[in-house]
């Protein structure tokens, strides 16, 4: 870590930790220094911020997550400071939460805009009567929720180690999902906290009775998979026969930037489950229902020209997807009997 910027990351979480008023005067300071500073000296300084983030008051270590995230994106290692920068999230969308059911019982409207407004006296002594000692910690979590949102949707794209770490991720999405009612980019935080890493799955031919193994991770939504399973199973030796998607439009969905346009990607076939629903492109795998403890998507012939643009939902998350091994219509023979026929 550089000199400079190793003094001032030690001094504005010291600052925030005790809540010192210097520590808006440091936070332009730290800025400064590391536009200079190399990646390097970033992600050096990122295991000291994580100490911030975790620790500090929620508004003070907000925006020591919004810095840690920017650091990210110039290419720091967010690893250090992912599960920190989640674990806080975590606190400040149930403290926010209770804020706002606080506001509406004891005025009966909507709360302040979270990115608009800012504490005040007269935020407090309108939920005071109702959140009593938690009034302070519920304001402040209520306005720094989007510095956490944002640090979030970075460090869980650019990091597959936070996002297997979590637990409770079933919950952590839920409270996700309630908080977009009051901020949408809460949303993209709740789609990022389902995302599945490592997770198998079975893919089934229904015209064929052939099968395959595949594993996946960092996939955004089924669109994303959709196009994956084409480029793994199409045209490969012991898959499927015809013409797989191009490699360049492949990539897209995997880890690349996509091209002016965007190219437009026709769909080979319907993605059905294994009760014979529909798989939604617009849903994410983590909605695939699981036969036995699997998840099991059905391959059948598309029922219309579906066509998408290409691309990823969430452009910093690279996705992958490896075709494990493959099932000849007899080693499936248990598993036919609980796939239901397509429902339409």
């Amino acid at each position: 870590m550089s000199a400079a910027l190793h003094q001032v990351v030690d001094e504005i979480v010291r600052a925030a930790l005790v809540e010192d008023r210097s520590f808006s005067d440091l936070l332009p300071r730290l800025m400064r220094e590391a536009q200079t500073a190399s990646i390097g000296a970033k992600a050096a300084a990122l295991p000291r911020m994580a100490e911030g983030i975790a620790e500090a008051p929620v508004n003070l270590g907000g925006w020591l997550a919004v810095v840690s995230g920017a650091w990210i994106e110039d290419g720091a290692d967010p690893d250090p400071v992912g599960r920190a920068i989640v674990h806080r999230l975590t606190e400040a969308t149930a403290a926010a939460l209770a804020f706002g059911n606080a506001w509406t019982e004891a005025t009966g409207g909507k709360p302040p805009d979270m990115e608009e407004g800012q504490p005040s006296q007269q935020v407090f002594d309108t939920v005071r009567p109702v959140l009593g000692d938690g009034t302070v910690t519920a304001m402040m979590s209520w306005f720094a929720l989007p510095q956490f949102a944002m640090a979030s949707s970075t460090v869980l794209q650019t990091s597959p180690a936070t996002r297997t770490g979590l637990d409770d991720r079933d919950f952590r999405a839920f409270a996700a999902g309630k908080a977009a009612e009051y901020l949408p980019h809460m949303d993209h935080v709740q789609a990022l906290l389902r995302v599945l890493d490592g997770e198998r799955i079975l893919v089934l031919d229904r015209a064929t009775r052939h099968g395959w193994t595949v594993t996946v991770g960092g996939i955004g939504d089924n669109f994303q998979l959709h196009v994956l399973l084409g480029g793994a199973l199409i045209g490969r030796p012991g898959c499927m026969p015809g013409t797989p998607p191009p490699p360049e439009i492949v990539a897209c969905f995997l880890d690349a930037d996509v091209p002016p346009g965007p190219p437009i990607v026709s769909s080979p076939w319907n993605l059905v489950d294994a009760h014979g629903e529909w798989i939604y492109n617009e849903s994410v795998p983590a909605d695939i229902p699981a036969v036995n403890g699997t998840r099991v998507v059905v391959l059948d012939p598309p029922s219309y020209n579906r066509t998408f643009p290409a691309g990823r939902r969430f452009p910093r998350m690279p996705a992958t997807l490896h075709v494990d091994g493959m099932h000849l219509p007899e080693d499936l023979a248990s598993w036919w009997p609980h796939i239901a026929p397509a429902t339409r």
